[in-house]
């Protein structure tokens, strides 16, 4: 339930400093003056954690139906915000009398979606615009916007801490801020291309300590490509700016030399290109330090401005064989400018432009709202008796607990009728597996999943989607849980959620389970309480596990190393990590530091091993391991992981579930945990005396893997006295017969 609205306009009308504290002033408009409604307080909550930080208002008034109000955020509570969080978001809290309650669909933008670049990406996943209070008679929280031009220049920095606090507006125009360290702030504030080529950048690049503390010997403007390959550079002429000075300088930071303006003929660059590029701008400053020339490059340039009309500047320019397009735009998140140089064909050109018309009707509001009635529509329909619907990994592979009972039901069961739900950017990955699928959230999609008698997946669906009363939803998981799990998880630090909202959207998710599968009585017992599952568990053993019991022989082991080009003399190490919580790019994306030492395995053991990894499936890296070739390979995409557990004759992993599956074949693991200490205590927490239990040596450097790896061999690989009893615990259900037992049970 949530209350009517009754603020409109919201916005910071004034910002500045006053010495280190920063004060500002919040307008906003009534809807309706019959209903008691004022503000109590301006309320900051940081995003991921939900911490709140509270700051009095002095009312002011009224001023043209604008009611204001002010306050100030004083020095201490500035150092408190770079120290305790990442992203702070701004709300007014609100007193709100005799409202009367109406219903407030939940909105899941989950609908059609497709891949943006997301560059810098400032996790703009955010809280809606208005948050539900948690006695929705008493107050309500306001987001407030942010139009300010340039309000990033309003930083607050900590030369002790390293830090910077940044005011900035959100992609969806809303006051918050964000912590980073040390960097430049840039902005584009126009950009333009003539008909001869001549390319023109003006705007501001400011660094509060190279700008502030060392002589500058040249700035130049950078243009590289995706592959970070500098295409063009170029020197800019320093403007002065004492129009953000008078505005915006403050502390000891002048920013008044802080303009650049930048032009360049980029007509003989549109010539030689080939094939499409996209292009960005980055700031590059250089100086001496101690005899020594150093150089420093900013992020790509920011091309947003609030009190600017928007719109891409298109050239058409006929080169000596053809015509070619260069367009000036901007990312969609991030908001950097983007320079995109492409072949110009008119009938090319027309239908990319229908396209991206077709593409905005389908992630129109009002398409998304119609998609998800037709689909309520659709699940009013009687079941297609024995239809069933897989996904695994939100349809990105064709693996794990789904493909294990897939497989299973289609050589014993031939009577269903089974289609698997596949993400548009990852059908490659079935095109050969001679199965029958059809693309997510497509019209196809829609009445397959409502009109299925079952519904089998290993990871959460979007919560739009309203499970059919004919529908039986099998919810298999993918792992035993070491990392606790939704309710059990004190803080969430994943991105475009807070703890709050990512427990109760996880908990409203798995009340639409009808059958949960569990690997053991260990897992049954967190399950039940972390998910809050009422209805049947299914204590079976994991399906996916039924391929180590009956393809753990000699034969398999020489097929699969001869499919994979591994040589069949040599032993294989595979490293398997998990994904950190707080390490992202954007809302499910996230990125990976390979703290493994490649150079020296290969240099300590290359002559006998080879290392396989297998990153995470929710991060986003692509590992470059040229450098390695024919000792490291990277298998993060390979659909299988037990075909890699197999060929393994030792596991490398840290806190991932991996180690549990590879248990079964009771072969010796490593546990690679350079960062445990902030893992256990600060992002996840673990369920059981890790440190003491895990059945394998704790490592936290290459050289203590390397120096195991020869200590087990020399052991005739021998595993440790912890394992038996790990063994006992976790792995005493997989005989092989898991998938059996669940169909059995499910599919009556």
């Amino acid at each position: 339930m949530a209350t009517k609205k009754l603020v409109k306009k919201c916005k910071v009308e004034h910002l500045k400093y006053n010495q280190d504290d920063l004060s500002l002033s919040i307008s906003y408009i009534l809807k309706d003056t019959s209903n008691v409604c004022e503000p109590i307080s301006l309320l900051c909550m940081e995003r991921q954690t939900e911490r709140e930080i509270s700051f009095p208002l002095t009312i002011h008034g009224v001023e043209e139906e604008k009611h204001i109000v002010s306050t100030t955020i004083q020095k201490q509570q500035l150092q408190y915000f770079l120290s305790n969080g990442e992203y702070w978001d701004f709300y007014l809290k609100m007193f709100i009398e005799n409202e009367s309650p109406e219903e407030d669909e939940e909105e899941e933008d989950q609908i059609f979606v497709e891949t943006e670049n997301s560059d810098e990406s400032d996790n703009d996943d955010e809280s809606e615009n208005e948050v539900e209070a948690e006695n929705e008679d008493e107050y309500k929280l306001y987001r407030i916007k942010c139009p300010i031009d340039h309000v990033e220049l309003l930083f607050y920095s900590d030369e002790e801490v390293g830090k910077m606090l940044i005011p900035y507006p959100t992609n969806k125009g809303n006051f918050s801020f964000k912590v980073r360290d040390y960097s430049f702030i840039t902005k584009v504030e126009d950009a333009s291309i003539t008909k001869n080529g001549l390319l023109s950048i003006k705007g501001y690049a400011y660094h509060p300590i190279y700008d502030k503390n060392i002589e500058i010997i040249k700035k130049q403007l950078i243009i590289q490509d995706a592959e970070e390959l500098i295409v063009e550079k170029f020197d800019v002429l320093t403007e002065n700016r004492s129009d953000l000075q008078n505005t915006f300088g403050h502390h000891e930071h002048i920013i008044q030399a802080s303009g650049f303006y930048a032009e360049k003929n980029i007509f003989p660059l549109v010539e030689q290109v080939d094939e499409k590029i996209k292009l960005k701008a980055y700031m590059e400053i250089s100086f001496m330090d101690n005899g020594e020339l150093i150089t420093v490059q900013s992020l790509p340039l920011k091309f947003f401005s609030f009190n600017k009309m928007y719109t891409p500047l298109k050239r058409i320019f006929k080169t000596s064989i053809k015509k070619k397009k260069v367009r000036l735009t901007r990312t969609k998140k991030a908001k950097s400018l983007l320079i995109s140089i492409s072949d110009y064909h008119f009938k090319t050109e027309l239908k990319s432009k229908v396209k991206r018309k077709i593409n905005k009707l389908k992630k129109s509001p009002l398409t998304k709202k119609l998609y998800k009635k037709v689909f309520k529509f659709v699940g009013m329909l009687p079941a297609k008796k024995n239809q069933v619907i897989f996904e695994a990994f939100l349809g990105k592979q064709y693996s794990c607990n789904p493909r294990a009972i897939y497989e299973y039901i289609k050589e014993n069961h031939p009577e269903y009728k089974l289609i698997w739900s596949v993400d548009k950017r990852f059908t490659h990955n079935f095109d050969n597996k001679d199965v029958i699928y059809v693309r997510r959230f497509s019209i196809k999609w829609l009445f397959a999943m409502a009109r299925a008698q079952y519904w089998v997946s290993n990871s959460r669906l979007p919560l739009w989607i309203p499970k059919p009363k004919h529908t039986t939803y099998l919810q298999t998981w993918h792992g035993t849980p070491l990392k606790k799990l939704a309710a059990d998880m004190d803080e969430v630090h994943m991105p475009g959620t807070t703890t709050s909202k990512y427990k109760r959207n996880f908990i409203k998710e798995a009340s639409n389970w009808d059958y949960l599968i569990s690997p053991n009585a260990y897992s049954t017992e967190i399950f039940r309480r972390a998910f809050m599952f009422e209805k049947d568990m299914i204590e079976s053993g994991y399906p996916r596990n039924d391929y180590l019991n009956k393809c753990n022989n000699p034969s398999t082991i020489r097929d699969l190393k001869d499919k994979f080009g591994i040589p069949n003399d040599k032993k294989v190490v595979l490293y398997a990590p998990t994904w950190r919580d707080n390490q992202f790019y954007a809302k499910g994306k996230y990125k990976f530091d390979l703290e493994l030492d490649l150079h020296l395995l290969r240099e300590k053991l290359g002559n006998d091993y080879v290392v396989i990894l297998r990153m995470h499936y929710l991060v986003a890296e692509n590992l470059d391991l040229s450098a390695f070739e024919n000792f490291a390979y990277d298998f993060s995409n390979h659909a299988d992981i037990n075909e890699l557990y197999i060929i393994a004759d030792i596991l490398i992993t840290d806190y991932s579930s991996v180690f549990f599956d590879y248990g079964n074949l009771k072969r010796p693991m490593l546990f690679f945990v350079y960062d445990i200490e902030s893992y256990r205590d600060n992002l996840r927490g673990f369920y059981f005396d890790f440190e003491e239990q895990a059945p394998g040596p704790l490592l936290k450097t290459t050289e203590e893997i390397i120096e195991n790896i020869k200590s087990l061999e020399a052991n005739g690989f021998k595993l440790p006295s912890s394992f038996q009893p790990f063994y006992n615990k976790f792995c005493y259900l997989e005989d092989g017969d898991a998938s059996k037992r669940v169909v059995e049970r499910v599919f009556k």
